[in-house]
Parts: C-alpha cells; structure tokens; sequence
C-alpha cells in the first residue's frame, strides 16, 4: 500500500498529511524544531466544523526508513526546497536510492523546484496547490477551506501522467483535496504564480486600495513577462475541470482570520518565499532580455523589511506608493477594466486635446471609454487672460475648476482615471490640475485610448448623459508650483527640465510663441522620450535611467514645456519613478512674451 512520506509540517504539509491520515491512507509526517517537538503529542486541526486532535504519525527527517512504496510530498516553502531534495535523493532505498526509485510530487509555488528534483529525481510530478491554511503556532493547523480543504492540479513534470499520477490523484481527492490531472503541468504552475505575487504586498500592508492596485500592476507585469518568455499560462477558471466552489474560505471557531504565506512567514519570523514569487518573475524577465521592475522593487522590500525585523502590516500606504511609486500615477488597460467592474469604480475623464486641433469633442463622441466625460482642456483646464506675459494656458482658478469638477461627476471618495489619444500628453494636464487641486487620487490611463481598445475593451460612441453632480472640494496647492523667477533660480541651482522638442529648445523653430529659444539653463528634456512606441509610459526602470542621466534623482527638479500642458506629463513620469517635479504653468509661453527675460539658443543649457 502506497505510504505518503509529506516532507515539510507548514500549512500545506501539516494539512495533507492529517487529510490523507484521517481519510484512511498511510501517512508519515516530517517535521523539525519546535513544530516536530509539539506533533508528537498530535495535531491540533482546526476546521470551520470544529477541532479535533489528529494522530498523523510524525518523525523527523533522520527517523524515516524509506520504503519501495513510498511517494514522496515535498510541502517545504520554496527557499529550503533544495536542500531538501538533496537530502532525500540519497536516501536508501531498496539498495538503491530514493531519487532513482521513488517518485517526488512538488508542491512548491513558483516554477523553479521541478528543475531542481529533475536534476536529481527520475520520476518527478508537479503540483499547483490551493490552500487557505494558516499555520502560526507549532503543533496547530487552521484549515478554513470547505468543503474541500484544498484543490491540486497534478501532472508529470515536465509533461504528461501515468498510473501512479492517477493513483496519487485519487488518494488526494478522498483527502478532500479535489486533484485534476493535465498534462502541462508547467502550465498550471505558471497560471498560479500572477495569483500569488501580491503575498508579499498582504505581508507588509494592511488593506486598502493602494494595495489592490500594487498587487493588479504586479500581475500586469508578469503577463508582460510571460508574453516575452512565450509562456502560456493556464487560465485556472476557464480550464479547471475540479469545481473551484467547492473551496470556500469558512470562519473558524476561535481562530481569527489570517494573511497568506508571507504574512504567515513574517509572523513566525522565518524567511519569507519571496524570491521564488516575486523574483521568478524577475528571473524569467532576465533570461529574456526584459525587465520587471515592479516585482523586483517588491522583493526587494520584502528583503529590507525582514533585515529591519519589520512585523506583518508594519507598513503603511506612504511606503507603498514609494516602494511603486507609478502605481498611484499610472493604470493599465485590464486593471482598469477591473476596477470599472467593482464596487468603487473610477470617474472616466476625456481630454483628447493636441495643439492646433479644435475637435477634441468630434473625437469624443467617435469613441470613447464607456461613460468616459469629455473634458475640454482649453476651457475647463485653463483660465484666460489678456497678458500675454501669463501664457497661453494659466492655472484656472480653484472654484472654477472644482464647480467644472463636480459637473464631471468627480466625487471626494471616488478615484478618478484621465486619458487622451495621445499617450497622455493632453490627460496629463488633467492628471496634474486635480492632484494639485487637493484629489489626490488621480491616474492616467497607460497608453490612453490605444492601449484600451488593443485589449479588446469596448468603446462607445456619442454623447455621454450628464452624470450625477460630483461633490469634491479642491483648494489648490497641493502640488508644486513654479513662476518665471522662482523657474530662473532653479535653472541656475537645481534641474530645469524643458519638455518641447530638440528643435525648439535649440531655438532652430518656433510655430507659436513670439521668440525661439530655452530659458538660460534648462536641460533638453523631450517629453515625447518618456512614453513607449506603442504610447505607453517606459517601463519604470527605463524612465528611472533617463532621468537619473538627466541629473533629476538627486536635487530640485521643475519641468516647463511650451504652456504648461506637456510638463504635466513629464512630472508625472517624474512622480511614476519617485522624483516630486515643480510645474512651471506658464512655460515658454509666458517667459517668451516676457521682453525682460533673457533667452537662450543652442544645444546646451
């Protein structure tokens, strides 16, 4: 009779070994420290039904005697997973050893621990586990999931199944652990791997959107990765044939609901699995000429959190939004999709807007976002005045804009995403107007209208009703501001950046203000450079190095372009990297109709 050998007593191990005991199967249990010392007098298994003590037979790694019929379960967490591979391998078997003679199921997340029993195990099947257990206390399990305590999909590593594959399969499923065998089990471990890359988010950081949105961006980015690697992730919902609904998370007498494994690993103070999460996804970037700076500044924190002996939830959303700072600037296309689904969906603004194109609204009603407002830059984004020396779009005043807010149906505790049909070169006013007014839950849609409709979203046409009046306040003030002297300074003592094309920062031409030039002193800072050819944003890692060449990482930086439209943008690329960026509003327009202000004219500053 098949023995089950559950290497690793943590959540996962702990809970199918007493499953697989209490459902008539035989069992062996390895565990080690404190967690084997308190087994030995029984498991404590907490379920949404009760408590009950559980007999799983018990030893540690050098008390079991391998036998010919044993199958071994590798439930350790990722990082200790080669170790004990190694150790198991040259177990004796049968004059033989266990890595010639007897199968290994891994049960790991991520996608590296099949490599590793490959290069030792001749039979190796890989598994996907779900499983909601928590353990935080030696010799106690809490076991939350009915009616089925966890889900496997089960396969030979690296593809294919075979009788044993069935048979496991069988004996899991009796252990209320409904298994699927497929035969692209890489697959199935590629699906899962998005699913989990926010543990280290719920480690760190209590709820709350900014988390939600962390844990989508970093999702976002692994699809990314995974179309650059060519894989093919399973879609676990469209292609699972076990009944995903029967494992529903249940309270359970006496015990609080907890965090996921990372959580779990901060509380207990052990090495958290972040690296094979999080830095898989970094690893697979790497070995295909790509990057994920997303997850990597997530597993990088997760470092530095446990070197500084930080506690789960120690964290807080200032952290967060400087540890991915273009998570509270940017937001991509399916996310967002997701978010307009939810409870909390955000307001959709419109500010399709270019230079010498008065049909912004004509391009509205040709397609839009579904229920996305048509926001006319020129009227509602600017003020206007008769001297010329204030430029051609002034800062509105803050009543003006906050009543044209409320008519957008902008509301205090609503978000609100802005986009264009040019990368967010228009929307980036809008974006800035807001967050300067005191909103400060503002973002650009990455990529605007193109990057929507490439995702297969739908698109509407017309005119969109009046939308039930917003009640947001705005006070102004909230984000850095720049007049012509103050812009001087900064040349001369900080980082000026002028967002316009080469040409008319060289003063080679000028199609509208009355003299070609720069201001003495700033640096040629394109803002075209910040986005992608698809009209995305540049992945953060790339617009960190362009500023940081740029000088703008380590002292005072204002960006200007040619009336304060453009630097929007450029601050918030600045903002999606970290760097707090001062708007000059009146840009060049304002400094060029000025006959006192020097100009300068060349490829330097």
């Amino acid at each position: 009779m098949t023995r089950y050998v559950v290497v690793g007593a943590g959540a996962v191990g702990a809970t199918l070994a007493a499953e697989l005991h209490l459902a008539g199967r035989q069992v062996v249990l390895v565990a080690r420290g404190a967690q084997l010392a308190a087994l030995r007098g029984g498991l404590r298994y907490l379920r949404p039904e009760g408590e009950q003590r559980v007999g799983v037979p018990v030893a540690g790694q050098d008390e079991v005697t391998l036998r010919a019929d044993d199958v071994l379960l590798l439930a350790t967490k990722a990082q200790d997973a080669d170790a004990a591979l190694a150790h198991w391998a040259a177990r004796p078997v049968a004059g033989g050893t266990a890595a010639a003679s007897l199968p290994v199921v891994v049960l790991q997340n991520g996608m590296d621990t099949e490599w590793a029993a490959l290069r030792r195990f001749t039979t190796v099947y890989g598994a996907v586990v779900r499983s909601p257990t928590t353990y935080l206390t030696p010799g106690e399990v809490v076991s939350p999931g009915a009616p089925a305590a966890g889900l496997v999909w089960l396969g030979r590593y690296p593809a294919g199944r075979d009788a044993r594959a069935e048979e496991i399969a069988a004996d899991l499923t009796a252990a209320r652990h409904p298994t699927q065998l497929v035969d692209d089990v890489p697959r199935w471990k590629a699906g899962k791997l998005p699913q989990v890359l926010g543990n280290a988010l719920d480690a760190l950081y209590p709820p709350g959107r900014l988390r939600e949105r962390a844990a989508a961006a970093l999702r976002a980015e692994a699809r990314e990765v995974y179309r650059a690697a060519g894989v093919d992730p399973a879609d676990h919902r469209a292609e699972s044939t076990v009944d995903l609904g029967s494992l529903m998370v249940r309270p359970v007498p006496g015990a609080p609901a907890a965090g996921r494994s990372t959580w779990q690993s901060l509380r207990r103070g052990v090495s958290p699995e972040t690296d094979f999460l999080n830095g898989e996804i970094v690893l697979l970037a790497g070995l295909h000429g790509t990057t994920a700076p997303r997850n990597a500044a997530v597993a990088d924190r997760v470092r530095r959190a446990v070197a500084d002996g930080a506690g789960a939830h120690d964290l807080d959303d200032a952290d967060l939004a400087a540890t991915l700072p273009s998570v509270s600037v940017l937001v991509d296309a399916g996310a967002l999709a997701a978010e307009l689904a939810g409870d909390t969906p955000p307001v959709l603004l419109d500010v399709r807007w270019a230079l010498g194109d008065p049909h912004g609204r004509e391009h509205h009603r040709a397609g839009h976002l579904p229920g996305a407002v048509y926001v006319p830059l020129d009227t509602e984004l600017a003020a206007h005045s008769d001297d010329p020396r204030d430029g051609r779009h002034p800062l509105p005043d803050v009543a003006a804009l906050q009543t044209a807010a409320r008519r957008w149906g902008v509301r205090a505790d609503r978000p609100v995403v802005v986009y264009d049909a040019t990368g967010g070169l228009a929307a980036g006013r809008a974006w800035w107007l807001l967050r300067w007014a005191g909103h400060d839950d503002v973002r650009l849609l990455d990529g605007g209208l193109a990057a929507w409709t490439a995702a297969g979203l739908p698109v509407e046409s017309g005119d969109v009703p009046d939308p039930e009046p917003g009640d947001v306040v705005l006070t102004g003030g909230a984000l850095p501001v720049l007049d012509a002297d103050s812009a001087a300074a900064l040349a001369r003592d900080g980082l000026l950046l002028d967002a316009r094309a080469g040409e008319r920062y060289r003063g080679e031409t000028e199609p509208v203000d009355p003299r070609a030039g720069h201001v003495p002193g700033a640096v040629s800072a394109p803002t075209g450079d910040n986005l992608a050819p698809d009209g995305r944003f540049r992945d953060p890692a790339a617009l960190r190095a362009r500023f940081a060449a740029l000088g703008a990482l380590d002292r005072p930086v204002g960006v200007y372009c040619g009336s304060g439209v453009t630097a929007a943008h450029q601050v918030a690329a600045l903002a999606a990297v970290g760097v707090r960026a001062a708007l000059y509003p009146g840009s060049w327009s304002a400094w060029s109709n000025d006959p006192a202000r020097p100009v300068a004219t060349r490829a330097q500053p």
